[in-house]
């Protein structure tokens, strides 16, 4: 038995049983597909990139390793946002190799695989557990190489500067909850390029697991203390890889990443988005979008649908999760400006186009977001709880055991509809909804949910998590 499993975003498990062996084999499957495809980069690069967790330079090291030892040539980006990495891959038409853990604590780390073109998708997953197994590699070199470096940090930020213009946040005081995010100095870097003023706030020596889809208390308590000491506009941040944003607006009270999300795809002029079923139910409501597709939970199925709604015509397409994080599916142009696409999750983005959506209304945030009417929507979740565990419980909630079903949540009506796209997603009697499903890249039942108003949110999510708890204890 191991932790290591493709999730909803690469390969992820215990620092433990991913350093050595583990990680030098896997990127050698990886390149042994990339090889069998011919698609390495010129002179047979391959990127590699890591987040500021601890065991994170370490796997690197092992990845340049396993690329010399495939008869490739590994480049090293550094300390990256994983959305940086992925364009330097775009950029120099090369395969690339994030080592990173996302929101997942400091014990655990993963390795996200891209090829040229972006983010690789099931299939791809499956071939790299083929050659995996048909090269049955049993050692590890020791010897340490020393990978060239490359600055994809550069052209990242250019990306952003030219498209938002100098002064697209010009009068703006940002506060930047720094903690250990790779990104935490980008982040300050574009702020002040754009005409804000950043202020770096609660910058960390140590991994912090910030999951902006299940906030701490300790972070929204800092928040709203940081917002009442000092006058902000906003608040922001992202998760350890910069991949998925975080905003609060100017009474540091965080925006769900569904609605930062939507008011991305808006700012960007999108007619489709893509979205995972967790998303706020109100997206289909509100009329800003042509289109909205509903997806299975994690980047590969926001991909395939960006890629589903391209070829059916769509003229401007934007994914985005729960969690905040954006996938440009289109070039956009705007004000004579061109972004390119970047279909993979990104922090920057959003963070960038929801400021300026807010300072060109001259709104402040709050009001921006109580503009969409968005369902008030929260989740949380419950670690260390195996997925076999959270999968028979929604077996038993599903089509085992109807009357079980009811019974839970007799209190609000019973059971009216289920959507079983991933996980279940309950609507109950009285019209909330309450979904349970197992994450893809820890031992975690997480647990969203939607009412009319925040203490009935409150309550219901309190509710859920109780009745999790206590099914899978």
């Amino acid at each position: 038995m191991t932790s290591l499993k493709f999730g909803t975003s690469g390969l992820r498990g215990l620092v433990t049983e991913l350093v050595g062996l583990p990680a030098y084999s896997h990127v050698r499957a990886f390149c042994a597909m990339i090889g069998e495809d011919g698609a390495a980069g010129p002179s047979g690069e391959v990127l590699i990139g890591r987040d500021l967790r601890s065991s994170s330079p370490l796997i690197a090291a092992q990845c340049a390793r396993a690329i010399v030892d495939a008869g490739l040539v590994p480049v090293d980006g550094g300390a990256i946002p994983t959305p940086a990495l992925a364009l330097a891959a775009a950029q120099l038409g090369a395969p690339a190799i994030m080592v990173t853990g996302s929101h997942i604590p400091d014990d655990r780390n993963g390795l996200k695989f891209y090829r040229s073109e972006g983010e690789i998708d099931k299939t791809d997953e499956a071939r790299i557990l083929a050659w995996h197994a048909k090269l049955n590699l049993d050692t590890v070199p020791a010897e340490i190489v020393a990978p060239r470096t490359h600055d994809a940090l550069a052209a990242y930020q250019t990306r952003y500067l030219e498209f938002f213009g100098a002064d697209a946040l010009r009068g703006l005081t940002v506060g930047v909850y720094q903690h250990s995010s790779v990104g935490r100095d980008v982040i300050c870097d574009l702020l002040a390029a754009l005409g804000a003023r950043p202020v770096p706030l609660g910058r960390a020596d140590r991994f912090i697991p910030v999951d902006t889809e299940a906030l701490r208390p300790e972070d929204v308590a800092l928040a709203i203390e940081w917002a009442g000491s000092q006058r902000l506009d906003a608040i922001v941040s992202t998760d350890g890889d910069a991949d998925r944003p975080l905003v609060a607006d100017e009474v540091g009270r965080f925006l769900r990443g569904d609605l930062v999300g939507a008011l991305t795809a808006a700012f960007l002029g999108a007619d489709t988005i893509v979205t995972p079923v967790t998303s706020n139910s109100a997206l289909e409501r509100l009329g800003l979008f042509a289109q909205v597709l509903r997806t299975k939970v994690g980047s590969p199925f926001v991909i395939a649908g960006m890629a589903q709604a391209t070829a059916a015509g769509a003229h401007l397409v934007v994914g985005f999760e729960a969690n905040g994080g954006v996938l440009l599916g289109s070039d956009v142009a705007h004000d004579g400006v061109s972004l390119a696409a970047l279909p993979t999750r990104d922090a920057i983005l959003p963070i960038l186009a929801t400021l300026t959506a807010s300072a060109r209304a001259q709104k402040p945030l709050s009001r921006l977001a109580a503009e969409q009417n968005f369902t008030i929507a929260l989740s949380n979740r419950l670690q260390e709880v195996p997925q076999n565990k959270t999968a028979a419980l929604i077996a038993r909630l599903d089509a085992e055991d109807p009357a079980y079903r009811d019974a839970a949540f007799a209190a609000h009506g019973g059971v009216a509809a289920c959507d079983r796209r991933d996980g279940l997603r309950l609507t109950l009697g009285d019209g909330t909804t309450v979904h349970i499903r197992a994450s893809g890249n820890a031992p975690e039942l997480r647990v969203y949910v939607e009412a009319p108003d925040q203490s009935a949110a409150e309550a219901l999510l309190q509710e859920g998590l109780d009745f999790a708890r206590q099914a899978t204890t």
